[in-house]
């Protein structure tokens, strides 16, 4: 079981769960694609996280949107119209059950396809794109969200966008990857991930913040994953009369801050109370709570249009 925002108690209707491969039902067992996918093979192809509540898919649109600019930046065909995948994947929770179902999370992954051949070159793709949409009981612990995580600043850094755009959210996440395994190796929850210049960027799979005197900062995103919830945080803050701003910060800001948290959809809104051994708070901050309801209440507006 995965440790720190992603941290979930296991329920059993997974195991019966059925997974959509290509517009089919399948059982979690019989789940599969070739071994010449292109997102098996060599990571090519874009995702997204979704949460339901109250039956709707929250914040599709952006979902969406971030899905299809990905594909459209990778030249890949996904082969479906944004109302055709809409409806595969409410297709995928009916054929389920879990319309009237809390705590239900999508993975929504479109690949490339299959490969003719073990080669990078798209041109030996011999198929349309691979589409699977898994759903899950899945929702973050109340102590995480309460009592929130510990964070270790790692030497792997957020690349440059001419090496790999980090708006880009692909299947290839090495990067990441090998970001999480320093941090869990260090006794941390998550990883916090510098920029090319040593400024404060993000974590391996969340948006960073800190509180300051009030005022809510975040990176300057350009090293960033163009972050659903991390927007949605943002129009929060403004929406509300929180100071809010997008800046380069080091982490001597982050050692001083007065709270930390970071943002995903799988999770929401968690305190990050530790940053490299320097404790922040014992548990969510004012600041944290705060915003923790606000977001709660945009989830339900959301989904309520």
């Amino acid at each position: 079981m995965a440790k720190g925002t992603h941290d979930y108690a296991a329920d059993p209707r997974n195991d019966t769960i059925l997974i959509n491969v290509n517009g089919a039902l399948v059982r979690r067992a019989e789940a599969s694609v070739s071994v010449f996918d292109s997102g098996f093979m060599l990571g090519d192809g874009v995702w997204e996280g979704l949460r339901v509540h109250k039956g709707k898919v929250a914040f599709l649109k952006a979902h969406l949107d971030r899905l299809f600019e990905g594909a459209k930046a990778i030249a890949m065909d996904i082969g479906l119209s944004r109302e055709e995948l809409t409806e595969r994947l409410y297709e995928t929770i009916t054929g389920n059950a879990m319309e009237g179902e809390e705590g239900v999370h999508i993975r929504l992954m479109v690949t490339r396809g299959i490969r003719s051949t073990p080669y990078q070159d798209p041109r030996v793709v011999i198929s349309p794109a691979t589409i699977v949409i898994i759903p899950e009981y899945k929702t973050a612990l109340p102590s995480t969200i309460e009592d929130g995580i510990r964070l270790f600043t790692v030497h792997v850094r957020r690349g440059d966008p001419a090496v790999q755009d980090q708006k880009l959210n692909s299947h290839s996440k090495l990067n990441c990857i090998t970001a999480c395994i320093q941090a869990t190796q260090a006794g941390a929850d998550e990883a916090l991930m510098l920029d090319p210049h040593g400024f404060v960027a993000t974590c391996n799979s969340t948006h960073f913040f800190i509180v300051r005197g009030g005022e809510v900062w975040t990176s300057s995103g350009d090293y960033c994953l163009g972050g659903i919830t991390r927007s949605n945080v943002i129009q929060i803050c403004r929406e509300q009369g929180i100071p809010v701003f997008e800046k380069n910060f080091s982490l001597t800001d982050v050692y001083g801050a007065d709270e930390a948290f970071v943002t995903g959809t799988f999770a929401g809104v968690v305190p990050a109370t530790e940053v490299d051994g320097r404790v922040l708070t014992q548990g969510r901050g004012l600041m944290v709570e705060r915003l923790q309801g606000h977001y709660r209440e945009l989830i339900d507006r959301d989904v309520a249009q």
